[in-house]
């Protein structure tokens, strides 16, 4: 039976465990509620085990379709990312190739991986933003980049395919003279609150309403990774910053690395994945670049 599950089950799986209902899946699949439903029962079927707890208003995973769900989602993803790099490799070479960093990772790299670019393409010309949060994402829903780049949003919107590429050491970080710095042991949350927390913040609607990595109510948000640096280096608050860009700082004493309650002691690995359209993949100049990427950072 099991040889029976087929990629579009699959898929309408995923899609109610994403939206909560059946009915909010066949919308988004633009599918009928009772096709929806039948798909899911047929699937639960071949299985031998019940995906969704159909008790209350609500269909809930049950604790076997958490699990499947993750395997469903490989699936998936696998075929969706065999489908987007065919059509890349089918298609033409790029007039020319638009892409969007994240603004944690380290540009020198994206340097080196620039001068072998042009010359494996020299007649194409690169175009690169440098941005934030939902900045880096986006100009790929937009259609203006062929792939992102992304680290600092959590969450990404339907419709973009995955690849992790590597990760970016975090920190956080005051100035040698800021009065969390000659805190003596692991800083409690709550003694964190009592300073301003120096915020990258975003420039699309992607996060509106959500925020990522903020512990104190009193905030000053900037929109430039090297502004928020100036500004901790100038003592008018703390926060997190990656490694690289603030790694001379430590060392010459400018900043201090700071010990937080419930973070690891070296501080965080923040993944770092590049992003595509699954309906408009890179072409060969974006793939090469992102294969590049991948090879840069093993």
């Amino acid at each position: 039976m099991l040889d029976g599950v087929s990629l579009d089950q699959l898929r309408i799986f995923v899609a109610a465990a994403d939206e909560g209902s059946f009915s909010a899946a066949a919308r988004r699949l633009k599918r009928t509620q009772s096709a929806v439903s039948e798909s899911i029962a047929n699937l639960e079927t071949q299985l031998g085990v019940t995906l969704f707890d159909r008790a209350s208003r609500y269909p809930r995973l049950t604790t076997q379709g958490n699990v499947l769900l993750a395997d469903a989602r490989s699936v998936v993803g696998a075929v969706d990312g065999m489908k987007a790099r065919a059509k890349g490799i089918a298609g033409g070479l790029e007039s020319e190739l638009t892409a969007v960093i994240d603004v944690f990772f380290p540009i020198t790299a994206i340097a080196d991986v620039a001068h072998a670019f042009r010359e494996e393409f020299p007649a194409t010309p690169l175009r690169l933003y440098v941005e934030a949060l939902g900045g880096a994402v986006q100009p790929v829903m937009d259609g203006r980049a062929s792939f992102g780049l992304v680290g600092s949003l959590p969450t990404l919107p339907p419709g973009l395919l995955v690849e992790r590429i590597t990760s970016v050491e975090f920190v956080m970080v005051a100035a040698a003279r800021h009065a969390l710095s000659s805190y003596e042991g692991l800083i409690p949350r709550e003694e964190l609150a009592r300073h301003v927390q120096l915020v990258l913040t975003d420039r699309s609607e992607l996060s509106a309403g959500r925020e990522f990595g903020v512990m104190s109510p009193s905030t000053w948000r900037l929109a430039d990774l090297f502004a928020k640096h100036a500004f901790l280096v100038s003592g008018l608050g703390w926060g997190g910053m990656p490694l690289h860009a603030v790694e001379k700082d430590i060392a010459e004493g400018r900043l201090i690395k700071l010990s937080i309650e419930d973070m690891p002691p070296g501080g965080l690995k923040l993944p770092m994945s590049v992003v595509y359209r699954a309906d408009n993949p890179p072409g060969p100049a974006g793939r090469w670049m992102i294969d590049r990427l991948r090879h840069l950072s093993q």
